[in-house]
């Protein structure tokens, strides 16, 4: 064995061509030159065979030729599995070439030897393997940050040329025009996806769609079609993650994607904060305008309700909780007792205890109004000096 591996050294030029033509034979897609040239596969066939033939003949050599193979297949896109089967059929045709080649009197021994072969085999189909894998990932890094810088010009660059924007639409392998919504996604905590499949999730569904991460959010444009709209975007989306979720009005240009993340920012903030959920932009206006400014949204309900959010949290939650039941009831303190299964006389208490703090007349609808927007401020506000 070792010295036919020796022997055969010598002729590595000639049998690199023939084992790329096996290989051709047999795989279809390496048959294919805008996949794999010929050159490129007979260079790498006779990288490999002076590999085997060396280690056969007790060499030891660096495994540079799997591990170009792996990362070169790996960047032109040749499946995993078609690299695995070339591998096979390299093995089989240096096996049936030592048994061909050696003299019949060593041929027994040569039997003998055949696990030497496929084991050579086996670890160079590791290394290629290892380093198919290392490129993928490299691959799929740079690929997600090329497409990332894409969608930020598309959502950030309120300028940006038409032209560059439909470009950038193009290689992310979205249209230009159609049905589009902007998707925010708060994130559960930092450099953690909210959602890590979701554009292989919408592939499934054909829906196509880019994503990236910026700061707190987990940001999207998405392409909708007849059979896929808002509602059921909308569905999936909260299916996948249990933070607060933003979506944009529906759009038709790709050119308002700027316009149409602010939207699903405010959206996803007019969400109560530590609640899951959807919430498309428009849906609650009154939401919209204290997002859009959240610092005089606290000190407005400071100033309205300073009284009761000093007290202590337990007695804090209760009034907060009772004044919105009340005001959604229309200020029936049955209703609003019925609601909080509790006697109408302890619903009027705390709405008489509620005015005393706030100094508000809920007769009054100018109060009432001004509470009901006060309570708004502090659902969505939240401000941690608040927090016992």
């Amino acid at each position: 064995m070792i010295a036919l591996s020796e022997a055969l050294l010598s002729e590595c030029d000639e049998l690199g061509i023939k084992m790329a033509e096996r290989i051709r034979a047999e795989i279809e897609l390496y048959r294919d030159p805008t996949v794999l040239s010929l050159e490129d596969l007979v260079e790498s066939c006779r990288d490999n065979l002076r590999l085997v033939l060396a280690r056969l003949a007790g060499r030891r050599m660096p495994s540079e030729a799997p591990r170009r193979t792996g990362e070169a297949r790996a960047e032109r896109g040749v499946p995993y599995a078609a690299v695995l089967q070339a591998y096979r059929i390299g093995g089989r045709f240096i096996w049936e070439m030592l048994v061909d080649r050696s003299p019949p009197e060593v041929r027994d021994s040569l039997l003998l030897a055949g696990a030497d072969v496929w084991a050579v085999t086996d670890e160079l189909t590791a290394e290629v393997t290892e380093s198919y894998a290392a490129a993928l990932t490299a691959r799929a890094r740079v690929d997600g940050q090329v497409r990332a810088t894409l969608l930020s010009g598309l959502l950030d660059d309120p300028n940006a040329a038409r032209e560059q924007t439909w470009e950038a639409a193009s290689v992310l392998g979205l249209p230009r025009q159609g049905r589009l919504v902007v998707v925010a996604a708060e994130l559960a905590q930092a450099g953690e996806l909210a959602m890590p499949a979701i554009e292989e999730q919408l592939r499934l569904r054909g829906v196509p769609s880019a994503w990236r991460v910026h700061r707190s959010h987990q940001e999207g444009l998405v392409s909708l079609h007849p059979r896929f709209g808002l509602e059921q975007l909308g569905a999936l989306l909260e299916s996948l993650t249990r933070g607060r979720i933003g979506l944009s009005v529906v759009f038709e240009h790709v050119d308002g994607a700027h316009a149409a993340r602010r939207e699903a920012r405010l959206a996803s903030q007019c969400l109560t904060p530590g609640v899951s959920g959807v919430a498309v932009y428009g849906q609650d206006r009154l939401g919209i305008l204290l997002a859009s400014a959240p610092d005089a949204a606290e000190e407005y309900a400071n100033n309205v309700l300073g009284g009761v959010l000093d007290l202590p949290q337990a007695d804090r939650s209760t009034l907060l909780e009772t004044a919105r039941v009340w005001l959604d009831s229309a200020g029936s303190s049955s209703e609003a007792a019925e609601r909080m299964h509790m006697h109408r006389n302890t619903v009027r208490y705390r709405i008489r205890r509620l005015q005393e703090l706030t100094g508000r007349d809920l007769a009054r609808p100018l109060d009432a109004a001004e509470l009901h927007v006060a309570l708004e401020c502090e659902r969505l506000t939240a401000a941690p000096s608040r927090v016992d």
